[in-house]
């Protein structure tokens, strides 16, 4: 017979004295053990410390095929059945493990032998189906064979089924349980089988000596060798290396279910030509192996996937170690934790001295089986992923050979052979042989086959820039095809509209000339139809611009819900100013801080004011413009003017002021006009306070249509009952409102309303709560955008409920990119930072340069010269058809179900209200979804019920800080 490839025992020398080499130059010497004995005996055996974990799994899981050990060959030519059994037989005498069964002595597995005795092969017979279906039978076979349980108290733990497709063509299909085999004890079984078939068919003796141990010899050498001083100092080693591991989170396909399920797959990907000598070839130059050079690569590719610069890998190894193992079939394997520093954006030269330092030292401590290592360690447990780590990586540097026999070829047949089981997330396969290959075996409760195709193909790409130049940081390592920029950033950004340049007032006076005496507002004080509102907002800005008001001059608003306050609002961007809105409710604290910030020109107010903060501004009365014209004044501002400055929460700390020019205002309407789309016939209800910027579309939006918008008062947005009243008396054709108020609708028992277009947006939409408005509403539209890019910047209409919502494309003239730290596209389905540019983009923040600076940052990716894009500090990616998920921080903030909130802030909310003041907020973990809530636990006495202080502090703080739970506990102990 001729094999193409070494020898497994010529390999592991090779291993073993590069190792020892490596060792060598860092100072390591391995440490000496006795010699691997022969038992005596046979009676009953310990069992090693891997048999022993695996002992304990099967009893939690038992027959659990995801231990098996499987491969198929492919038999071409004359096969000589009889020989091939008795082949087997031998390989069950020669190999004790094989014949062991497991049994319980005093509460304690114990290794018990069974005699040697004949093999039975199973046969099968597809010969009689069509051509066309036999391979598919033997596939499905096959995979049968490779999911059928072993019994650990049964013999022998191996498994063989011939399957016969025509004369000179024949399936082979071998499987082991793991507990007895390995990878490398599949290739002493296929090696030792073909010498021993032909030996056997020729009529001759078997032609292998005898082994010098047997499995049951290794396990008691192993738990009298590695203890005392030996195991504490490799624990030492471990305790050290693994010291504050975290969880790496790879962004899936699907959120990771309580229960880790082993269902799997696999996908292949060859390797261009020439590669892996260029890997090879740099591996020398920087002396490391092949090994170290992939997982650097691969290491790479997880922090670009991930986000996270401290990377761990399991690694299976053979751990055989000795001489007189490497021709034993066992379960020698052990795994180890390769754990890599990524951070300060090595070069890729240098993460490889990193890789390799740390793979030496693994090696130098390799003798502690994980098994044993997990049970010292005692890392966190989750029964949805495996301990230490969740992503491994295999390197194939023996490839299964073509067996060339008299008459019969026997190649391997595993490649069509799909177990569909995955023990990890991820496991990375690669092949160090010409040209080489990729392929990851993966979870499919996680990933889809696309994603993981991806992966491969980015891992190609990165593995080949790093190879070209390794000198280069790891961040500038091309992982994107030209074909995928290309969709990312242009394809996917590709909205660009013709969006006529005007002030938002503009708009509106248009519309009015068109449609004099359709109504404008509805509110509680009244209504006003489109000619008054444009009469009286034209004497308000009179009396304005008289006052200084012109473009670039502030103009607070502090007015309550009325039609009074479109009045203002309208008067002031017609002076040519820009408003900014107080809301009455707010703490005195607060606003005193914004009007020190803003110094605005007036405020226009409802007088008698009550409330304000001490201020030498001028305060102007809704009604102090009697005696002014209502003629059309000359235009005051135009696109690029300022229309509004909007205080943002300060959730990070003091608020801060943006500042919205007109352009971008304007730009959004006309969006959101065509789409979810607006028209005369609407009517929108209006119930989110004017100093949240998402008002402004529920404002403007109407009146630059000839719609009809209705505002609900403070009180009845804050109570569902009222609410949903108002929802049908109205006539309401389209709502906007925040998550929060959506459930809080339908916590109240809103049945909905079947015309209704539902905009929800301020927060992240749950699914739940999407599933419910969907079935309550005519349409569902979940709208996203932060303040500072002009309130929504991308929208998707929910048809279907998945397992998450998307916040769905870009919106007209805008862009979304999602980059890495920096500032490089990742790919489809990897996680990275969301930035937004386009016409959306405000102008930065109110005297705040240096802050303006760090968060509003040249667009790279624009046409325009000068063009900027805004750093959301939100977590985003893409999925596969270019719409985007978006979800979680990259900065420090505690995310309360969607809520960007600092710890303690709402307690500091709270205290500035004596309604709520006799309060405990408790923030704490809900294990379904493993994200902080945030729980306001009332006292009874003097305090509100639980329903009521929602409404309040909904009315009263912005949404993103209100809790998201609210429970009433009798008579706390104070």
């Amino acid at each position: 017979m001729s094999q193409e490839t070494s020898t497994p025992a010529r390999l592991a020398a090779n291993k073993r004295a590069l190792l020892a080499q490596l060792l060598k130059q860092r100072g390591i010497e391995a440490p000496a053990a006795d010699a691997i004995m022969r038992r005596p005996d046979q009676q009953d055996a310990p069992l090693s410390f891997a048999q022993q974990r695996l002992w304990f799994l099967d009893q939690l899981e038992p027959e659990s095929p995801r231990y098996n050990v499987f491969s198929g060959y492919r038999l071409e030519g004359t096969l000589h059945v009889p020989a091939l059994e008795r082949s087997l037989s031998e390989i069950l005498r020669r190999h004790e493990a094989l014949r062991a069964r497991f049994v319980d002595v005093d509460g304690q597995p114990q290794l018990r032998l069974a005699p040697p005795g004949p093999f039975a092969l199973a046969l099968l017979n597809l010969e009689g189906l069509p051509p066309t279906e036999r391979a598919s039978e033997a596939r499905e076979v096959a995979l049968t064979e490779a999911r059928r349980p072993f019994r650990l108290t049964e013999t022998p733990l191996i498994r063989a089924t011939l399957l016969r497709l025509g004369e000179a063509e024949h399936v082979l299909l071998l499987s082991m349980h793991h507990i007895a085999s390995d990878g490398w004890s599949m290739g002493v079984l296929t090696r030792e089988l073909w010498v021993l078939y032909e030996a056997f068919r020729q009529g001759q003796p078997s032609p292998l000596p005898e082994l010098k141990a047997q499995y049951a010899d290794f396990a008691g050498w192993q738990r009298q060798w590695l203890q005392g001083g030996v195991l504490e100092e490799q624990l030492s080693y471990w305790r050290r290396q693994l010291q504050g591991l975290a969880t790496l989170e790879l962004p899936t396909d699907r959120p990771r279910p309580p229960v880790q399920g082993f269902g799997g797959a696999w996908r292949f990907r060859p390797l261009p030509a020439g590669l892996m000598d260029r890997v090879k070839a740099l591996s020398q130059r920087e002396g490391a192996t092949v090994f170290m050079t992939l997982l650097a690569a691969f290491s790479t590719l997880l922090q670009r996937y991930s986000g996270h610069d401290d990377i761990a890998v399991g690694s299976l190894i053979a751990n055989r170690t000795r001489s007189e193992l490497e021709g034993l079939i066992g379960f020698f394997a052990n795994t180890l934790v390769l754990r890599t520093d990524l951070s300060g954006d090595p070069t890729f030269r240098e993460l490889l001295r990193r890789v390799r330092n740390v793979a030496l030292g693994a090696y130098a401590h390799q003798d502690v089986p994980f098994e044993k290592l997990v049970e010292e360690l005692k890392p966190a447990r989750h029964l949805s992923r495996s301990p230490l780590f969740q992503v491994a990586f295999v390197l194939q540097n023996a490839p299964a050979a073509e067996v060339r026999l008299p008459g019969l070829t026997v190649s391997s047949g595993s490649g069509w052979i799909d177990s569909r089981v995955s023990k990890f997330d991820l496991t990375l396969n690669m092949d160090d042989s010409k040209p080489g290959s990729i392929s990851f075996e993966y979870s499919t409760d996680l990933f889809d086959a696309a994603t993981i195709d991806r992966m491969a193909g980015h891992l190609q790409t990165l593995l080949e820039a790093a190879v070209e130049d390794p000198g280069r940081r790891i961040s500038e390592l091309s992982r994107l095809s030209g074909a995928e920029r290309q969709q990312i950033l242009r394809d996917w950004n590709a909205t660009g509209r013709v969006v006529p340049p005007a002030a938002v007032h503009d708009l509106f006076a248009a519309q009015a000339r068109l449609t004099p005496e359709a109504v404008a507002v509805v509110a509680d004080d009244g209504s006003l139809t489109y000619g008054e509102l444009d009469r009286r907002s034209n004497r308000l800005a009179r009396r304005l611009r008289g006052l200084g008001v012109g473009p670039g001059a502030l103009a607070a608003v502090y007015v309550e819900r009325s039609t009074g306050m479109m009045v203002a609002l309208f008067g002031i961007l017609k002076a040519g100013g820009a408003y900014m809105p107080v809301d009455p409710a707010y703490p005195l604290e607060r606003i005193g801080v914004m009007l020190e910030d803003a110094h605005p020109t007036v405020i226009v107010a409802q007088v008698p004011v009550a409330g304000l903060p001490t201020s030498d501004t001028p305060i102007v009365g809704l009604d102090d413009d009697a005696t002014e014209s209502d003629a059309p004044l000359a235009a005051g501002a135009g696109p690029e003017d300022l229309a509004y400055v909007i205080f943002t929460s300060g959730s990070t700390g003091r608020p801060k002021g943006v500042q919205v020019p007109h352009r971008a205002l304007t730009n959004l309407l006309s969006s959101m006009r065509d789409a979810p789309g607006l028209s005369e016939r609407d009517v929108l209800l209006a119930v989110t306070t004017l100093a949240f910027d998402i008002a402004g579309l529920e404002l403007f939006l109407p009146l630059m249509t000839g719609a009809r918008v209705v505002l609900a008062s403070r009180e009845t947005a804050g109570d569902p009952s009222a609410l949903a009243a108002l929802i049908d008396e109205s006539g309401a054709t389209v709502m906007q409102a925040t998550p929060a108020t959506w459930r809080m609708l339908i916590d109240s028992g809103w049945a909905g309303r079947g015309g209704l277009r539902v905009l929800c947006g301020g927060e992240a939409l749950p699914v739940q709560l999407a599933g419910e408005l969907r079935a309550r509403s005519g349409e569902l539209w979940n709208v996203y955008g932060p303040t500072e890019t002009t309130i929504w910047s991308t929208a998707e209409r929910v048809e279907e409920v998945g397992s998450t919502v998307s916040i769905g494309r870009p919106i007209a003239n805008t862009s979304v990119y999602v980059l890495d730290a920096r500032l490089q596209p990742v790919p489809r389905g990897a996680r990275g930072e969301l930035y937004i540019g386009g016409r959306g983009v405000a102008r930065g923040y109110l005297d705040r340069p240096e802050l303006t600076a760090e968060r509003f940052v040249p667009d790279p990716f624009g046409d325009e010269p000068g063009a900027r894009m805004y750093r959301t500090g939100d977590l985003a990616r893409y999925r596969s058809d270019g719409r985007l998920e978006c979800g979680g921080r990259v900065d420090h903030q505690l995310k309360l179900r969607g809520f960007r909130i600092e710890p303690g802030e709402i307690e500091a909310v709270l205290r500035t209200h004596p309604e709520v003041r006799d309060c405990v907020v408790v923030v704490r973990e809900e294990h379904a979804d493993r994200r902080l809530v945030a729980y306001v636990v009332t006292r009874a006495e003097g305090t509100a019920p639980a329903a009521e202080l929602r409404r309040l502090l909904e009315s009263r703080l912005p949404a993103h800080m209100v809790p998201s739970a609210f429970v009433t506990l009798p008579a706390l102990p104070r």
